[in-house]
């Protein structure tokens, strides 16, 4: 990593690895291995082995007899390791091994066998913990035996509970008796599926795959009913089902005439505050009759011109969206420096700089996208703009806009070396440094959501890589347009200032929106990491700042020591980045409450309409520029407090700083694939009502009026 010249694709490198999938943990059982025994009648001990890497919790240790003759009293345990918890702040953990002893009494006469229901809860040093456990341990019975220590016949010998019910009973169900799948054809163009869950069982909505596997045919998007939100132990907030789902889902075939086919279906579900089963795969026979086949997006022939339609809308609707992005505030100061370059340029010269702009958004762009699909397809909750969930991201990027101050600022020229540092790539007159402002471009544009581009987007993500990569393409291609404009169209580049002395001064003014972006993403860290995060962002800044002002000092000189220190202080700064998720794992940024809004939950929603409340649900992020313009004119002013206050309404605010699951999920139900998204709800049932990405005082007072209509 000699140059941060690699910044962009770095950073979208930097984001897929956060936010990849959750590694495999091995069964409970094997990484904590339990052995009991009565010690006497009154006494029974259960010795733990924990395999280095792993914890157990000691406050989640619990145990309770199965049989009415005994009850087990308070649980000796010895005193834990110190640590603040993520989850469960100061508490104590076991690594290695622990004893627990449980003192008895004895109400009558027991069986000749007595079980025990065992409480656990352990997680991985990797940061990912199991659900909690109920293990079903059981012991011939002391005064049957006449003998004082009886071990187990095998250590963790036992099942999981997942009820409190007798041994047999509350053994987990096989997995095809725990979540039973059937299918059938109801019509050429159409297959019915229907899931069900055993009581006391769900399957996750979200972790279903389907598919068929004959050649010639394909499944378009299912039409799911509506899902229950639920906390999970394993993967947060979900959307489940409990209950038997009918899940209709078109199908598209080359042929009409009747077929055998073979449906492929991946489920996942859990016991209700019990084990999780692995990915289930299930292959389904059905006999799918004569007919044409439905007409899913992207099919060509007679009757596609409504999805075709659809399709050329949303390509539309992304480039304007692009155009638009060249407003934000970020953006505007880098391209304004290339732009004046291209204009001065001779014509050739000039659409040689904006092709390989051009080719530098186009490529950024195709990554981004890419990642985005290619992450939800694999169950990760992920939409525009997500690497910014990424404290290292955000960190990386205040870096870099740093950087790019100071050369601006003259504290340094390019070209040597390291110290170019993608701030040099984006600057310099080359095509390379067209190229790397194109990837600039893209990773400052991100945050941001302009009009025309949450439909288009919302399309994209769910439609096949071939139809979706165009849209990506398409939103790059608005993004690179004034640049090739101004290149190919000379009457454009005529009204351009041309370059003369004024434009050192105004090089060295642009250095400003720089450093006031990089505040600005150092106020966006410490919202997601804490403080100790934005203490090593500044002496990280501090070291990029020496090294590079030192390097500009030694450029053409032979100082080989000064030179090799002047580096070093580079990488320690390039690294500040890699130990922002470990801040970000300890910290908990102040979130405090608003008078005017409340957290967004899914309970907290449906609760106020139940009570008749008109709600207004605003899902925003600290790094979302929009968002914060929105807020800043509409949402906290008088006009909006009076209007919700006339219609007795209560605001809702889910922050979409850091990963939420159930923000993107209320995202995902709205079509919306980022934020800002605004949705107001009548009271009681009833579809909310989406708003436009830029908000009026006008548009929200009308929203707000009419859910108290509907609702009356």
């Amino acid at each position: 990593m000699s140059r941060i010249a690699l910044a962009g694709p770095l950073l979208l490198a930097l984001a897929a690895a956060a936010a990849a999938s959750e590694p495999e943990l091995p069964p409970f059982a094997e990484v904590f291995r339990h052995q009991a025994s009565f010690t006497d009648e009154r006494n029974l001990e259960i010795r733990w082995e924990i395999v280095e890497g792993f914890y157990l919790y000691r406050h989640r240790f619990g145990l309770r007899a199965l049989d009415p003759a005994i009850e087990v009293g308070a649980l000796k345990l010895p005193p834990g390791q110190p640590v603040e918890d993520e989850f469960f702040g100061p508490t104590e953990i076991y690594r290695k091994s622990v004893l627990m002893q449980a003192p008895l009494a004895w109400r009558g006469s027991p069986g000749a066998r007595i079980a025990f229901e065992l409480s656990a809860q352990g997680c991985a040093d990797i940061g990912v913990c199991y659900p909690p456990q109920r293990i079903l341990v059981e012991l011939p019975s002391p005064r049957e035996a006449g003998a004082g220590t009886l071990p187990l016949p095998a250590p963790g010998a036992g099942g999981l509970l997942p009820s409190p019910g007798g041994f047999a009973e509350s053994l987990p169900l096989p997995p095809e008796e725990a979540f039973l799948s059937e299918a059938i054809a109801s019509g050429p163009d159409r297959l019915l599926i229907r899931l069900t869950p055993a009581p006391g069982y769900y399957l996750y909505r979200d972790r279903t795959r389907m598919a068929v596997l004959e050649p010639g045919f394909r499944l378009g998007a299912p039409e799911w009913p509506e899902a229950k939100p639920h906390r999970d132990e394993h993967f947060g907030e979900v959307m489940v089902y409990f209950e038997p789902v009918e899940v209709p889902v078109p199908i598209a075939r080359s042929d009409e005439g009747a077929r055998r086919i073979t449906l492929e279906l991946t489920l996942q579900g859990c016991q209700d505050e019990g084990i999780c089963y692995p990915p289930m795969e299930r292959q389904i026979a059905l006999s799918l009759p004569a007919g044409p086949g439905a007409r899913l997006l992207g099919d060509t022939g007679e009757g596609s011109a409504a999805g075709g339609g659809a399709w050329l809308l949303a390509l539309l609707g992304a480039f304007l969206g692009g155009l638009l992005l060249n407003l934000m505030p970020c953006v505007l100061p880098v391209l304004s420096l290339k732009a004046l370059a291209v204009a001065s340029s001779e014509p050739s010269e000039a659409r040689g700089h904006a092709l390989a702009y051009t080719a530098g958004v186009l490529a950024s762009m195709s990554i981004l996208g890419i990642l985005i699909l290619v992450l939800r397809a694999s169950g990760e909750a992920l939409g525009w703009g997500f690497q910014l969930q990424q404290p290292g991201v955000v960190a990386a990027l205040a870096l870099l806009m740093f950087a790019l101050g100071l050369m601006l600022s003259g504290v340094f020229e390019t070209g040597f070396g390291l110290a170019g540092l993608g701030s040099g790539l984006a600057a310099r007159p080359g095509r390379s440094g067209d190229f790397f402002t194109g990837v600039l471009a893209v990773v400052v544009a991100s945050p941001c959501t302009a009009p025309f581009m949450g439909a288009a987007l919302a399309l994209a993500v769910t439609a096949p890589i071939a139809l979706a990569l165009p849209i990506f393409l398409s939103l790059g291609l608005g993004l690179a347009s004034p640049f090739l404009a101004i290149a190919y169209i000379p009457a454009l580049a005529r009204r351009l200032p041309r370059p003369g002395p004024w434009l050192e001064g105004f090089k060295r003014a642009m250095a400003f929106p720089m450093y006031a972006a990089a505040v600005w993403l150092a106020w966006v860290l410490a919202r997601q990491a804490g403080a100790d995060a934005v203490g090593l962002l500044l002496l990280a800044a501090v070291a990029l700042a020496a090294a590079l002002s030192w390097l500009a000092e030694l450029r053409g000189r032979s100082a080989p020591l000064a030179r090799g220190v002047a580096v070093l202080l580079l990488l320690i700064a390039a690294a500040a980045p890699l130990a922002m998720p470990r801040l970000q794992a300890g910290a908990t940024p102040d979130r405090p409450e608003s008078a005017l809004w409340q957290p967004f939950s899914p309970e907290r929603l449906a609760a106020l309409r139940q009570q008749g409340k008109v709600v207004f649900v605003n899902m925003t992020a600290d790094w979302c520029i929009t968002c914060k313009a929105n807020e800043k004119r509409v949402l906290e002013g008088e006009s909006f407090r009076r209007t919700l206050a006339e219609v007795g309404g209560v605001y809702l605010r889910g922050d979409w700083t850091r990963m939420d699951p159930a923000i993107t999920a209320f995202l995902e139900a709205h079509g919306a694939v980022g934020v800002p998204l605004y949705v107001v709800f009548p009271p009681g049932e009833g579809p909310g009502r989406k708003l436009p990405v830029l908000l009026t005082e006008t548009i929200v007072r009308e929203a707000l009026l009419a859910a108290r209509s509907a609702g009356r």
